[in-house]
């Protein structure tokens, strides 16, 4: 079968589509056959080695497709080696998918919905009447929680990285956009709250807007850090978390909030329910062929992608 694989860590470039032999699953794994394939910034991190894998490698976290052993549809997030034609995959971390989701829907959504799923329900369980601030609100996780936030009557601040991202992001549950690269976006969520700041901030930017989020927050207020898309956060004294409010922080993963097989069935199907109410609505972008792997992560480093990018086998 094909397969993508990287020997050595970099760039885009590292990747290489190659011919594969997949040994049958061991016990307590089953045989995936990819209909389509999820492609998520998390892939760019073990690509470059900012998160390690043992070398060479497969690369991918999230699949749709057919378990082999039963004939069923499934979906499966957190796994290795997705960016291939078919995957060994542990039985305890696959999903079933309901009739009303497609596989390109739940490829497309499955780790980014379960994130923003554990994010906005149990991270920090947001209330309706909150404000919240969202960072990449026009990302595939963004677009997700966005609307997600907005349904749970939550008043969304989401930000962006260029201007023509603003409407995007207005149009997917954001009752305010702003620019982090051009706006003083700090100062107008002060201002938006009257002065009093947000009770949680998610941010999977990092390093570029870790300063900033800490100063948008009220007493007492929750700083979610699930992500490093512009590098990882710089070492910190804990005592700025006094200094400026008695703020928590954490550091979650989607692993942790999927700890079992009904953990995580619940969570898929949280947002089975809310994609099949309409509440929520998944927007595939960019499609390019497991072949085109490389230029799907251009596409990402770009930083010209919205919602979200699929490889089909």
């Amino acid at each position: 079968m094909k397969a993508i694989r990287f020997a050595e860590t970099g760039g885009p470039e590292v990747l290489k589509l190659e011919d594969v032999t997949l040994p049958p699953p061991p016990p307590g794994q089953v045989r995936v056959r990819h209909t389509a394939i999820g492609v998520n910034f998390i892939d760019t991190y073990h690509r470059s080695g900012l998160y390690k894998l043992p070398l060479p490698s497969g690369l991918g976290t999230e699949a749709a497709g057919i378990d082999e052993s039963t004939g069923e549809r499934v979906a499966y997030a957190g796994t290795i080696g997705a960016y291939a034609e078919e995957n060994n995959v542990p039985a305890d971390r696959l999903v079933k998918l309901p009739d009303s989701i497609s596989d390109e829907i739940a490829a497309a959504s499955l780790l980014k919905g379960m994130t923003a799923q554990y994010l906005l329900t149990r991270t920090y369980a947001v209330n309706p009447g909150e404000t919240i601030l969202f960072h990449a609100a026009a990302g595939g996780v963004g677009l997700i929680a966005c609307q997600w936030a907005k349904h749970l009557g939550a008043r969304v601040i989401g930000t962006v990285g260029s201007d023509d991202k603003v409407a995007l992001a207005r149009a997917n549950g954001c009752d305010h956009v702003l620019n982090t690269r051009k706006d003083d976006w700090v100062a107008r969520v002060r201002e938006i709250t009257n002065g009093e700041g947000v009770p949680v901030v998610y941010d999977s930017i990092g390093k570029d807007t870790w300063a900033g989020s800490l100063d948008c927050l009220s007493v007492r207020g929750m700083m979610v850090s699930f992500g490093n898309t512009s590098g990882a956060v710089p070492p910190f004294e804990p005592g700025i978390l006094s200094a400026k409010g008695s703020l928590y922080l954490t550091r979650p993963t989607l692993y942790s909030y999927t700890h079992d097989a009904k953990e995580l069935q619940d969570t898929a199907d949280d947002l089975f329910t809310v994609l099949a109410s309409g509440a929520v609505k998944v927007l595939v972008h960019q499609r390019f062929t497991l072949a085109e792997a490389r230029a799907a992560h251009e596409a990402l480093h770009s930083r010209q992608t919205t919602g979200a990018t699929i490889l089909t086998p």
